[in-house]
């Protein structure tokens, strides 16, 4: 089905990183674990780039974001929609270029946890509702994982064994009439 080829190459010294060569993909795995995966590319001088593989540095240069090679194949390949550019704006509006930018990556990086279909669809409802906030995203994403019970009650089972009965002010009117006829007399 696939064709693969093993091949061992190091990537630090005293590690070493497989390489398994498929006909549409090149995957590395290091302790058996995949740890990238590449398109193929079979043409001459032709660079493929990957803008999840920048991520991280991305946090640490958020300006290289904007003109980056990966960016641009992403925008080419149509990995990068509309909305993404609308919602980018309004972070940098917010929170300035520098903190927009990483709030950008951090939204970028929910793409590869919850699928970037996910992600642009909770990012067009972000838009519709007026919210520029990657928590509000994060929210969204995640709306589908949480459970919402309206109206319906819950069973207490062994609690009820701690119910205690209300207090009563027959007491405490006692004591005040009380005080009121020494104060009086």
């Amino acid at each position: 089905m696939l064709q693969s080829s093993n091949v061992r190459i190091s990537s630090k010294p005293g590690s070493l990183v497989e390489a398994r060569v498929y006909s549409t993909t090149v995957e590395f795995r290091h302790h058996g674990n995949r740890i990238a995966s590449h398109e193929r590319c079979y043409s001459r001088l032709q660079k493929i780039f990957d803008l999840e593989h920048y991520l991280d540095v991305l946090d640490r240069k958020p300006g290289a974001l904007r003109g980056s090679t990966p960016l641009a194949q992403w925008r080419a390949q149509g990995r990068w929609p509309e909305s993404y550019d609308r919602i980018w704006d309004q972070l940098i509006e917010r929170q300035g270029r520098q903190h927009g930018t990483r709030a950008m990556v951090e939204m970028i990086r929910m793409g590869r946890e919850f699928g970037y279909a996910k992600l642009t669809t909770a990012v067009d409802q972000a838009l519709e509702m007026g919210c520029a906030d990657v928590a509000a995203i994060r929210h969204l994403l995640m709306s589908d994982q949480l459970r919402h019970r309206v109206g319906e009650a819950i069973e207490i089972g062994s609690l009820s064994a701690y119910e205690r009965p209300l207090p009563t002010m027959i007491e405490y009117d006692q004591l005040f009439s009380g005080s009121v006829q020494a104060v009086q007399a």
